[in-house]
Formats: structure tokens, sequence, C-alpha cells
């Protein structure tokens, strides 16, 4: 198996500005344990293909609600690698937990961004049988997957990245 990739924790300064835009209500010394427990993505098993992340808190979400996450995570990969993001299985099985733009896609230039490359879930519980996703601090919720890709013959891309979602146009 090719190593292609680091997982890394963004800085705590990061960390606080994405807590601070979605959860107002904790305080500092809150997001600053919260930062502390984060758990960096990992594989169950030898055989898994994709790297759990892990919530770095507790949350319910009722159906037809939804919410942003910031996971504290970044992520270095090689270049011609992308990292796609899906709920974990059973969450989307069992309670249809959905990622809002349905995959995830981290490419490998996010890194550099000016966020530092963070990595933000927003998700939805999309549940028509009017379940409650309950999702405890350190549960994983999402799997990211790499990639690697290929571009056409006559790409001649040469922009730079310099922000999060929608920075690229």
């Amino acid at each position: 198996m090719r190593k292609i990739a680091k997982f890394y924790k963004v800085s705590p300064k990061q960390f606080l500005t994405a807590m601070k835009e979605s959860f107002p209500e904790y305080t500092e010394s809150d997001i600053k344990d919260i930062y502390d427990s984060i758990e960096l993505p990992r594989r169950a098993t030898k055989g898994s293909a994709g790297y759990d992340f892990f919530a770095p808190f507790s949350f319910s979400l009722p159906a037809g609600t939804g919410i942003r996450i910031p996971t504290g995570i970044r992520v270095r990969m090689e270049p011609d690698w992308v990292l796609k993001l899906y709920p974990r299985s059973g969450l989307g099985f069992k309670y249809r937990l959905q990622l809002n733009n349905t995959v995830g896609i981290i490419d490998s230039d996010y890194f550099y961004s000016d966020n530092e490359g963070h990595i933000m879930a927003r998700l939805t519980n999309d549940s028509k049988e009017g379940k409650t996703v309950d999702v405890t601090a350190g549960m994983g919720f999402m799997q990211g997957i790499f990639l690697e890709y290929g571009i056409t013959v006559d790409d001649d891309a040469e922009g730079v990245r310099n922000g999060g979602f929608g920075s690229t146009g």
C-alpha cells in the first residue's frame, strides 16, 4: 500500500476561530478542552479503505436539521491525490445522515489555504422516520478515502488556492 498523506491538527487559533463562528455559546476554555481531545483520523482495520473522522464534541441532530462541524483536522497529501469524505456507513444507513455537498472533496493544495486547510463537515439528518441522530464526542461520524486522479493532456491550470470552500470559483 502506498503512503501518500498525513493528518495533522489545525492550530489552536484556527480551531478557536472556526468554533466561535459556528458555536458562539462555547467559551474559549471549552474550545481549548475540545481541541486538546481531538483525535486524528484513522482506519479501524487493516482492510478498511476509509479513515474515520471523530466528532470533536457531542451533538444531536433531530430529523430535518443540520450542523457545521469544525473537525480541527487538516491533511497534507501528494499531488495527484484527493481525499473524498462521506458519512460513516452506519449513520447514513440508519439515519440518512448526509454531507450537504453529498461528497466532500479535499484537494491536495487545500492544506496551504489561509484557513490552514481546516476540514469542515456540514451534516444534515434527512431521516424520513423522525429519528434523531446522537453523536458523542470521539465517535466516528465521517470517513475519508484517498483516491488518485488524472488530468487531461491539454490541461493548463495555473491558479493558486488561497481559501476554503468555493475559493476556486
